[in-house]
This record gives C-alpha cells, structure tokens and sequence, in this order.
C-alpha cells in the first residue's frame, strides 16, 4: 500500500527489497534440487532396468491373451447353437400356440375349396359370408388371412363366371346360328316387298311410296324365323315352320339374371351380357377376307348381321331390362358405322362391274329389313350414292396396272412407220398433228414412243368403263359429264402421274429413255384437249357450259417432266461421279505426261454423245443439263484436289492436272448444246482455272497484293483453298528434296513457300476473326 502512496523513495524501497526476497526464494531452491537430485538420477536409473522386464510382461500377455481367445471359439460357437436352439424352440411354441387360435379359419378355407371343387357353388358361396364375417376379422393380422381375403373376391366372380356356362352355350348357338335367322328375315322380307310392289301396280297405287316394310308387318312374319333351319327345295314349303322360341332354349338367361339378382348383381349381369353381345357384334361385323370376292361372301356378311339384329330385336320384347331400345339404338349406330366402312373398303376390291350392282341390290336388301325392325338405315341408302365412288377407285387401280404394263412393254424409242398405212394406224389410236412431218417420205418416225398411243386409247376405254357404272344412277347428262371429267382428271393427276414418277425413278430407265419420256409427255399433254372434246360427244355437254369440269392434264404431264429432268441431272452427275472415281493420279510425279488423262477423256466423249441425243429436249431443259454436268465436274475436281485424304502434292501433279482442266475449258467453248451466250458455259471452271493458274506462273506476289480487290487476278481464289493446296506443295517439298540444304536455289523456293504459307494463314484468320 504504501507504493501507491506517494511517499519519496517508496516505490525503489519497495523494489530493492523485492530483489532481495527473489534471491533469498532462488537460494532455497537450489538448496533443494541439490539436496534431491541424487534421488532422481538413482529414480531414472531404476526406471531403465524395470523397462525390459516390462517388455517381456507384454510379450508373455500377448500369448495369453492370443491362447485364451482360441480356447473361447468352441465355447462361443456352442453358445450361438445353444441360443438358435432356444430360439427355434420359441418360434414353435409361439406357432403351435397361433396354429390352435386361427386352425377353424384354415379348416373352413379348406371347406370352401372342397365345396368350390365339387361345384357346390351355393354352398361355398355361405362359406365365404361366414369366412369374411366370423372367422377372418379374429386374424386379420396375418399377412395369409390377408391373402385369403383377397381370394374371395377373385372366388366370387370365378362361381359368377361358372355360373353363367349355359348362357354362353347359348349366345354362341346364336352365334352359330345368325346368318340362317338373317337370310330367312331377308328373304321373307324381299317376298313381301315383291308382294307388295305386285299389290301396288295392280291397284294402280304410287310406285315406290312404300318401299319399306312396316313394322307391324315385319313383327308379324320374324316369329318365323328359325335357328336351325335346313336348306331344302322349294317344294317342301307345307314343313313345319318353327319359330326362333321353340327352338331356342332361353332358360339360361332368365337362370343367370335370377341368379345374379339373388347376388344383388343384377345390373352386372346385364352389363356382362350386352358386353358379351357387343363382342359379338364386333365379330359379325368383321368381314372376311374373301368376302369381296363373290356375291355370297356380301350375302353371308349381310344375313349375320340381320340374324344378329333380329335376336336383339327379340331379348328386347321377351325380357324386361336386360336390353333397352337405347341399347339396341346404340349398338345399331356403332354397326352401322362398321358396316359402311366395311362396305367402303371391300367394295373398292370389286372388279366386276356386275358384281358392283348386286352389292347394290343387296344393301337395298339389307336397309329394307332392318328398317322394318325400326333400325334407322338412312345412311345406307347414302352410302348407295357413294357406290360410284368406289367402283372409280377400283378402275383406277386396274388402270394403275395397265399403264404400268404399258411403259414396261414400251423400248422409249421414236415409232417407225414404213408407208402410209401404218401412218394412218397409228393415227387413228393417237391425234398427232405435224405438218414438217407430214412432207417427208417413207419410211419415217414419229417423235413419241408406242406408249403414247397406248396410253390414250387406255384413257378413253376408262372413259367408257367409268361411263357404263354412271349411266345406270339414272343421273342427268350434266351430271353424268361432271363425274366423267372428275374420274378422268383422277385417271391422269394420280393414277398416271403416279405411274410415270414410278417410271422415272427406276434404276433401269436411263439417260435415253428419260429424254423420251419428256418427248412422251409432251404429246400426251397436247392431246388432252381432244379427251375433253371425246367426253362432250358422248355426254352432249358443250365445254361453254358454265359448270363444266376441265381436265388437268397440264399440270400432271409438267410434273412429269420436271421430275424427269431432274432425274437426267441426277443421273449425268453419277455418271460423271463413276469416272471421277476411276481417275489414278500420280501426285508425287516429278514431269507431267504432256496429254490429259485418259479417264477425262472418256468421261469428255460420254458427255459429247450425251448432249447430242439432248437435240430433241426443249432447249432450257439441255443447257440445264450441260450447265450443271460442267458444274459437278468442276466441283469434283476441285474436291479431289482438297481432298483431306490427299498430303502431298507434286509440281508435276499440278501441271498434269492442269492439262485435265484445259481438256474440260475446251469442252466447254465447243458449245455442246446450243444456246449459251458468250463463254457462259466456261464460266464453271473458272474457279480451277485461276487457282491451277496461280500455282502454275507461280504469282503470289500479285495475289496477295491484289487480294480482297473486285478487279484481282485471282479474285475467286479462296485464301484457305490456296493455302491446303500449297501446304501440300510444301510437304513434297521437303520429302522429295532431302539435300535440299545443301542447294541454295531449294532453299530459296522453300523458305518463299513458307513465307507465302505463313502470309496466307494470317489472311485466313483475319477472315475468321472478321466473321
């Protein structure tokens, strides 16, 4: 305290005696360690000699320990069996116990399989209601008792379906036996149309106002209808007529809907049973595949259908519920859809126009005993209108087979004729007018190929066939010529323009005969005016009027000849392709032979006699051709020498390439075809001619100072094109001159194809860069 007073001297007093405190504790402590350390050097020295005896204690633990360990194994391994024992002991008292608790529920399980397999279905049937109501819930918790429950249901429907045997026995007896219940409500139905009709012109009544029958009428005569009716003479008509009632067994059904009204699955059964009958129907109404082919495959397809309807018609009277009117409506609508499909579909396979008219006779059929049922047939007589339509289809698709025949017969050269009979034959099939023809002598050609007559005569003999179904709908001259036209504009814009695409796009039809097929098209598209007059003379219907239908054999004939034309291209540029794969350069050649290769040459000549068989083509359609043959060609050789493949190229490859070229530039001046201006034509390969023209005077000098100028030497010389080709230059450089180092004029050219290399990589990235 007294060194926070401010005493004189308090706080050096106050130290001084500090130090003298701090030596006084220093002394004492050295007294100490002195007097201890003897003790603790001797502690140290113990410690030393009791450590290798510790080592040993640990050794000898170890071994004790290890030996106890494998001592205890046999020990331990009896101790797990002894507790997997207890606890399979366990698990048994704990089954043997719930064995005795949930024995009744497996016991009356087994009951209820015993019963299921003797066909004790009533009686299983109170097994399950006490299984599910007594015995189960006690042993839910088990996952078995679970499974059990489960099958109940399942067990349930499986006595339902069992159940319900006689009545399948008897919807297929019905099924079986429709087509007869059909054909008799169809004929007695026909009978009393005839009948009727008979009645009507005797009494002098309206023809044709009652063609249907009514349905009081038809209820009347269908209890006539029979299951099992054999087909026997007309003669024995006094047999007697059993009725669908008597012969059919309907205690099945009304078993089943007890049955199932009992089970308070009543509205189930009628469920199952229109599902049953609408596959069924579904199976009626698939036809068969055949069924196109005779008229009785459509009577067949048709009285099943009847049969099928008249049942229908007969459940909906006799029972109360199980089928509705809506029903019956609804199904009737859904067969009736089918039904016209069906009749669309195989209807387009007739080929017989006869065959086409008692299908007609039959739907008539078909709606007049349906109708009387109170089955809404509308749509069928609207399908009668679409009949037509249909036996179109199937002329054009046997059309389709005789152009076809036709062009396949045909050699696609022009039609000889040696005097003026042959003339006036083919004259006759084929209104061909040329007067520059006319003035010369026999023997002659003319320019089209048998085909074209062929063709025409082929058109007009489907004019008349299409005629014939037309004139038998009692429609009026209008028309008639209206559905002539349409029929023979569907003749030539799908039927023959899809004949003649197929014909073009054969692999067998080539250069020459594409040519003639242009020349074909163009005769049969002026002829097309002469159809149009042929269908007015035989309808009596001026082209003037206001509603007549043009042909369009225009546009049929020009696609046509575009698509052959573009097929001429695409065959000159394989062509040009296979002798561009045949071409064997030597790139590594020091000397150029001096003349050009000799699969130029060839592909020249093939390309010479080519155009000249192109004479007779309109002469856009020729300079076409030529222009893009020269095109492929100088793309191809530009390819092939930028071709990746390719890495080294030599002087005298270049120079012997260039000799090709040259070969193709005169090709070009010769004007091929007629009708280029000016060097149009050489203009193809005037991207080769500067790059070779480059490489040969060797002048990257002016290119590159004039590069990017519009008035360039070189100016459709690519900078990147240049610079592969160069850098192949470059590696035969280096490979051919090994000593190269040693010649300073080849260290020259070598260090100036590097720096002309480098100068062009910089351009080509200051392009990329630009982009």
């Amino acid at each position: 305290r007294s060194v926070y007073d401010d005493q004189p001297n308090a706080h050096q007093k106050f130290m001084e005696k500090l130090d003298a405190c701090i030596r006084n504790h220093d002394r004492e402590i050295e007294k100490m360690c002195n007097f201890h350390h003897q003790g603790f050097v001797d502690a140290i020295t113990e410690l030393l000699k009791v450590r290798a005896d510790a080592e040993k204690l640990k050794v000898q633990v170890t071994d004790t320990n290890r030996r106890l360990q494998d001592a205890g194994k046999e020990v331990i391994a009896q101790t797990e069996e002894i507790i997997r024992c207890r606890v399979q002991q366990r698990n048994i008292t704990t089954v043997v116990e719930k064995l005795r608790f949930f024995l009744p529920v497996l016991e009356m399980y087994s009951k209820l399989k015993e019963q299921m397999n003797v066909k004790r279905y009533y009686s299983a049937l109170k097994t399950m209601e006490q299984l599910e109501n007594l015995y189960l819930p006690r042993v839910s918790q088990y996952r078995f008792c679970q499974i059990m429950m489960e099958n109940l249901p399942k067990l349930r429907e499986e006595i339902k379906e069992i159940s319900m045997s006689d009545l399948k026995d008897f919807l297929e007896s019905i099924r079986k036996h429709s087509d007869r219940i059909g054909e008799t409500a169809m004929r007695q139905a026909q009978q009393q149309k005839t009948f009727s009709t008979a009645l009507q012109k005797q009494n002098n009544v309206n023809y044709g106002r009652n063609m249907h029958l009514g349905r009081n009428r038809i209820l009347e005569s269908k209890n006539e209808i029979t299951l099992k009716r054999t087909f026997e003479d007309e003669d024995e008509h006094d047999e007697e007529v059993l009725t669908a009632q008597d012969l059919v067994d309907f205690s099945p059904v009304y078993r089943c809907l007890h049955i199932y009204s009992v089970l308070g699955d009543g509205e189930v059964f009628e469920n199952y049973y229109r599902k049953q009958r609408r596959k069924q129907a579904r199976l009626v109404l698939q036809p068969q595949s055949s069924m196109h082919e005779t008229v009785e495959g459509y009577r067949r397809y048709f009285s099943q259908i009847v049969g099928f309807f008249v049942v229908e018609d007969h459940i909906l009277h006799v029972t109360q519920g199980l089928v509705t009117r809506t029903y019956t409506d609804e199904l009737w609508n859904m067969a009736l859809s089918k039904i016209i499909a069906v009749l669309r579909t195989h209807s387009s396979y007739c080929n017989d126009p006869d065959l086409v008219l008692e299908l007609k006779n039959l739907i008539v059929v078909f709606a007049d005993t349906l109708q009387g049922y109170g089955f809404p047939v509308n749509r069928l007589f609207d399908l009668l209108f679409e009949i037509r339509d249909q036996y179109n289809e199937t002329l054009l698709k046997k059309w389709s087979g005789l152009f076809r025949d036709i062009f396949e017969a045909d050699n696609y050269s022009p039609i000889p004729v040696a005097n003026e009979e042959e003339y006036r034959i083919v004259i006759s099939k084929f209104p061909f007018q040329d007067p520059e023809l006319d003035k010369q002598s026999f023997p002659k050609k003319l320019p089209m190929s048998q085909s074209v007559p062929q063709i025409y005569m082929q058109v007009k003999e489907f004019i008349y066939a299409s005629l014939k179904f037309s004139e038998s709908l009692h429609r009026s001259s209008t028309e008639i010529d209206d559905m002539l036209r349409k029929s023979t504009n569907l003749l030539l814009t799908r039927t023959l323009s899809s004949c003649l695409q197929n014909l073009i796009k054969k692999p067998h039809i080539g250069l020459t005969e594409l040519v003639q097929i242009i020349i074909n098209t163009t005769h049969l598209e002026q002829a097309c005016k002469y159809l149009e007059d042929f269908i007015s003379n035989i309808t009596n219907i001026s082209q003037l009027t206001v509603h007549t239908a043009r042909l369009y054999g225009l546009s049929t004939f020009k696609d046509a000849r575009h698509a052959a034309e573009g097929e001429i291209y695409t065959k000159l540029n394989q062509k040009i392709d296979e002798f561009i794969q045949i071409a064997d350069y030597d790139w590594t050649m020091s000397e150029s032979d001096g003349r050009a290769s000799g699969y130029l040459m060839d592909l020249i000549n093939f390309l010479r006699s080519t155009f000249q068989v192109f004479t007779h083509l309109p002469g856009k359609v020729a300079q076409t051709a030529c222009m893009s043959a020269c095109q492929h060609l100088s793309m191809s050789l530009m390819q092939m020498l930028l071709d990746s493949e390719l890495k080294q190229i030599s002087m005298g490859a270049i120079q012997q390439f260039n000799l090709d070229v040259i070969q193709c530039e005169l090709f070009a001046s010769s004007e091929p075809v007629p009708g280029f201006q000016g060097d149009t034509l050489q203009l193809a390969f005037i991207d080769l001619r500067q790059l070779l023209d480059l490489f040969m005077v060797w002048d990257w000098s002016t290119y590159l100072a004039d590069y990017g100028q519009a008035t360039s030497k070189y100016l459709r010389v690519n900078p990147s094109t240049a610079l592969t080709l160069l850098e192949k230059m470059k590696d035969s450089s280096k490979k051919n001159n090994i000593f190269a180092q040693f010649r300073k004029n080849d260290r020259d050219k070598q260090k100036l194809i590097e720096t002309v290399v480098k100068q062009l990589r910089s351009l080509v990235n200051g392009m990329s860069q630009h982009t």
